[in-house]
């Protein structure tokens, strides 16, 4: 997009990353969000959703001057409430403009007609000044000296204290701190009205995120909550890099650091299982321009995405024959087993050349088996298991362990820089359920010590919430810890990973150390809390309510 003259309260186009351009208005920042150091760039809140960015201004459109040109190239259910959204949000300007203006014009008339009768003649005028020139010199000539030394006393004061309260030495301001003042456009001025009245926050000076990507900050503003408000910084890179091990890694999703924009491959996709992670999937696919067809068992779910330009497939073996690349995400080593080869199955649709790709966390020797049924009838099979949980599913953040066919892995790269921010191709098939299973049981260990951390701190009379800070000031802090410690603070354990499905990973785990005569004693252990919290009906919520095996 061509950089264009912007001011605050302009309703613009942005390009947000590799997503589609998107009406929003050029708003203040909230005063604790930092700005990205480098190329000018304005805080956009985007219309339909609770999406605020850094955005440079070369990414900016103006919103008139492209309208047409935007709803032509772009569809879907969201985008059309987006627009339906800035269009009212005119209406209501408008109408309080004209309401403004008549009110302005009675006002000047009511004045005007109000000085003329109150006008003093002019004798008058001058005796009143000739009076009063007396006084302001008498007090003048009595109140300078004190004024001055107020003045100054009251300089140096404001004068430390904005030392003491700015660490940055004297001298030139930061380059990023050119933009921070934004002027106003007096066309849009009074328009936050309606919804975005909330979003009054004045601009801070900021420098950018440690270690974060520079070409892209995007923030996701949680307005649920309450002391504070939540940001989650959401920045990707495009890398493709190369071990000596022979794995390979790419690492996908901000697209505005190579050519602004994903192309979404030309290939017509499948997705079957419409769960946490697979809604989240399909969601991003989508969103990018992939052509989808979607299954689900429980038919219901596809209603969504079918409202944002999916298709139905009736049968597993009927989206597999009318697309050239199927994924798969189901919930275990008999649910992946049913999809393939039971009744309408996907193995009743694989003909030479079509491809499936299998991204259910099971064992080696379920996708092992699963491959082998696949090319027995002339397909391409990959794995690709998914690190993450249910919010980096729906923000297209996932890590994706692939294996097997090297060129599949490679047909479904935008596929995977839809999904995820990173993919690794670990080498033959079997080697992708290993690693995803060693991941989780990590995973779920660690989620237990940190339950039975909570829980001996309540019973020795010790705060959990200053646990949870100080370990959040340590080397162990990370966004699971934090969030898995909220989840317990707060009692909320809204699934973002099942418990069942840890559990799960974590017998296949302790299993695939048995192939080998590898000792998982600490996974063992983990283990066995789960299985009390799932006798505790607790399978069906978050893996943090393992928490709940240690208080009852």
């Amino acid at each position: 997009m061509a950089a264009v003259s912007l001011r605050l309260g302009d309703l613009v186009w942005g390009k947000l990353g590799r997503y589609p351009p998107w009406p929003g208005k050029i708003v203040n920042p909230p005063k604790d969000l930092k700005k990205p150091r480098g190329k000018k760039c304005f805080f956009v809140k985007f219309f339909g959703t609770e999406d605020h960015a850094w955005i440079k201004v070369e990414q900016l459109k103006p919103y008139h001057a492209h309208k047409e040109e935007m709803i032509k190239i772009n569809k879907g259910k969201r985008f059309q409430q987006a627009v339906d959204a800035v269009e009212e949000f005119l209406r209501r300007a408008k109408g309080k403009d004209q309401t403004s203006s008549h009110t302005s014009a009675d006002d000047k008339n009511r004045r005007n007609s109000s000085e003329e009768r109150s006008r003093p003649n002019s004798g008058d005028e001058k005796r009143k000044l000739s009076l009063s020139e007396g006084k302001v010199k008498k007090n003048l000539g009595e109140g300078k000296k004190r004024v001055t030394s107020g003045s100054s006393e009251r300089g140096s004061k404001c004068l430390k204290r904005a030392q003491e309260q700015s660490p940055r030495k004297r001298g030139r301001p930061p380059k990023d701190e050119k933009d921070l003042t934004i002027p106003e456009s007096s066309t849009v001025k009074g328009m936050m009205a309606g919804p975005m009245a909330a979003f009054k926050w004045q601009p801070t000076a900021s420098e950018p995120v440690k270690d974060a990507d520079p070409h892209f900050h995007h923030f996701l503003l949680s307005q649920t909550e309450k002391p504070a408000v939540c940001y989650q910084a959401i920045t990707k890179k495009l890398k493709i890099c190369e071990e000596e091990t022979g794995s390979t890694s790419i690492q996908a999703a901000d697209s505005t650091a190579v050519n602004g924009s994903i192309t979404p491959t030309d290939k017509k996709i499948g997705f079957l299982g419409l769960g946490l992670m697979g809604s989240g999937i399909v969601s991003n696919l989508l969103k990018m321009g992939h052509t989808v067809t979607v299954w689900n068992r429980t038919a219901e779910k596809c209603d969504l995405f079918i409202q944002e330009g999916a298709r139905l497939g009736r049968t597993p073996a009927e989206v597999v024959s009318t697309c050239d690349i199927t994924f798969a995400c189901v919930s275990d080593p008999k649910a992946a087993k049913d999809l393939v080869l039971g009744p309408s199955g996907v193995l009743q649709g694989i003909r030479p050349g079509k491809c499936y790709v299998d991204m259910s966390t099971v064992d080696a020797d379920t996708v092992t088996e699963l491959a082998q049924v696949i090319v027995s009838r002339g397909g391409r099979f990959l794995e690709a298991p998914v690190s993450g949980n249910q919010q980096l599913s729906n923000d297209g953040m996932l890590v994706i362990l692939a294996a097997g066919d090297r060129g599949l892995y490679e047909d479904c790269s935008s596929c995977f820089q839809a999904m995820g921010k990173t993919s690794f191709f670990l080498g033959e098939v079997g080697n992708a359920a290993k690693m995803m299973l060693i991941v989780n049981m990590v995973q779920g260990s660690f989620m237990a010590t940190i339950a039975e951390g909570l829980t001996l701190a309540q019973v020795t009379g010790q705060s959990q919430q200053t646990l949870l800070d100080i370990l959040n000031q340590g080397q162990l802090a990370s966004i699971f810890l934090d969030q898995k410690c909220q989840n317990i603070l707060q009692g909320n354990f809204k699934p973002d990973f099942y418990l069942k499905y840890i559990q799960k990973d974590l017998r296949l785990a302790i299993a695939l150390g048995d192939a080998v005569n590898h000792p998982t004693p600490m996974a063992a252990a983990a283990n066995e809390v789960y299985k009390r919290a799932k006798a505790l009906d607790q399978s069906d919520n978050d893996m943090s309510a393992v928490y709940r095996a240690y208080i009852h």
